[in-house]
């Protein structure tokens, strides 16, 4: 029988303030992290009856401890969705949240659901990534992948060598810019919407509340990044301070077909165009966002002149640098991560997906002379994933 494909809209995205490893959430379980962004999705969209939320998919890169068993389906019965609501726990490592949102985006669109949450957690404290894991010693005895493929510092240092145009001043320069725009936009109060608030708990220390990004370092120099160590080479160009950090966090979204959204009267924020993974040699897994992007531009019918608002995930300075060398763009084009990235925010993996496309949906709301928008990002093992969006608000629309 024939169907017809439906459109797909993001209607809402929360998440928690990001911690740094051990830091605030240090005594804070993860499935606990994502409960909280599911019921403040609940809290904030009153018109989205619980049981029409057909689907729940988290993704967690290391599922084990408090991230593991399913940890979809135990999130929704924690966070109160009714128990005939089904979940389901996802991984690609630090495309996890992206990849629950397309894979739902896809069921949505065939028309095996009306709304779902997906979302992602990392409690890199208390999981570090590859806690547990035991690689097949064939993946690198036979030459699969070089042995830097499994240290993600040093991929991005092999990145360095692939652009030897991008420097360390450059990937300084860079992060410098990432602090300085999130500062600002705290400043403006374009985060704090997207946040849900934490308790946290310490024995020493006794009750507190996440309100805030913990590892943002606003004020941060040129100066201040020439002085860091390089831990992955001698002499290298990967640094603490031009790179994302060790992290904990969850993000949670609504997303619907556009006619479940109109009958609940829930207003979407994004409208899902294409979507592209791929694959690339996991020794420079930072190139992995260019050909994913090339995929989701062929899908669209669009090139990347269309696009006007970018949110790139800042894993390190270099992987952004690449993308926008590749393409042409500018170190400092406003239009790329107007409100600073993961280098400012932090990254734990599984969730950042959806921070990304929070932040777009925030230029969208800013920007409504932007018609379509993208948010990508690189990924372990030699991947990257993209993701274009069309404005709702597109001042265009009408005329």
């Amino acid at each position: 029988m024939p169907r017809e494909i439906r459109d797909v809209v993001f209607v809402d995205g929360v998440r928690t303030p990001f911690g740094k490893a051990k830091g605030q959430y240090a005594e804070t379980r993860a499935d606990d992290l994502v409960i909280k962004c599911i019921r403040e999705l609940l809290r904030r969209n009153p018109d989205l009856p619980p049981e029409r939320v057909d689907e729940v998919a988290i993704a967690a890169t290391t599922q084990i401890g408090d991230q593991g068993l399913t940890i979809g389906r135990t999130a929704a019965l924690l966070a109160g969705l009714p128990q005939t609501t089904p979940g389901y726990a996802i991984d690609r490592m630090c495309a996890g949240a992206m990849t629950a949102v397309t894979t739902t985006a896809a069921g949505i669109a065939f028309g095996a659901y009306d709304v779902v949450v997906a979302g992602g957690v990392e409690h890199m404290g208390r999981h570090p990534m590859g806690e547990g894991v035991d690689p097949n010693p064939r993946i690198i005895s036979e030459k699969l992948v070089d042995t830097s493929a499994l240290v993600m510092g040093s991929t991005a240092e092999n990145l360095h060598d692939r652009f030897p145009s991008i420097t360390k001043d450059r990937a300084d320069a860079y992060a410098v810019a990432s602090q300085e725009k999130a500062a600002k936009a705290y400043a403006n109060d374009l985060i704090q919407p997207g946040l849900v608030a934490i308790a946290t708990r310490s024995a020493e220390q006794g009750w507190g509340l996440a309100t805030t990004d913990e590892p943002m370092r606003p004020g941060t120099t040129a100066g201040d990044l020439a002085k860091l160590k390089t831990p992955f080479r001698p002499h290298g160009r990967v640094t603490a301070g031009n790179s994302a950090g060790i992290n904990d966090g969850a993000t949670a979204c609504v997303l619907a077909s556009a006619e479940a959204a109109a009958e609940l009267g829930l207003t979407p924020k994004m409208k899902l165009v294409s979507y592209g993974f791929a694959g690339v040699e996991p020794e420079v897994m930072g190139v992995g966002p260019i050909p994913a992007t090339e995929k989701a531009l062929k899908l669209a019918g669009l090139t990347i002149d269309d696009i006007q608002a970018f949110e790139v995930n800042e894993a390190f300075a270099v992987q952004v640098l690449a993308f926008l060398e590749h393409y042409g763009i500018a170190d400092d084009d406003p239009r790329v991560n107007p409100y600073g990235g993961a280098i400012a925010y932090g990254h734990p993996l599984a969730s950042s997906g959806v921070r990304l496309m929070n932040q777009l949906a925030t230029q969208f709301e800013q920007r409504p002379e932007v018609r379509y928008g993208l948010t990508t990002m690189c990924v372990g093992l030699g991947m990257g994933g993209t993701v274009i969006w069309e404005n709702p608000n597109w001042e265009g629309a009408a005329s």
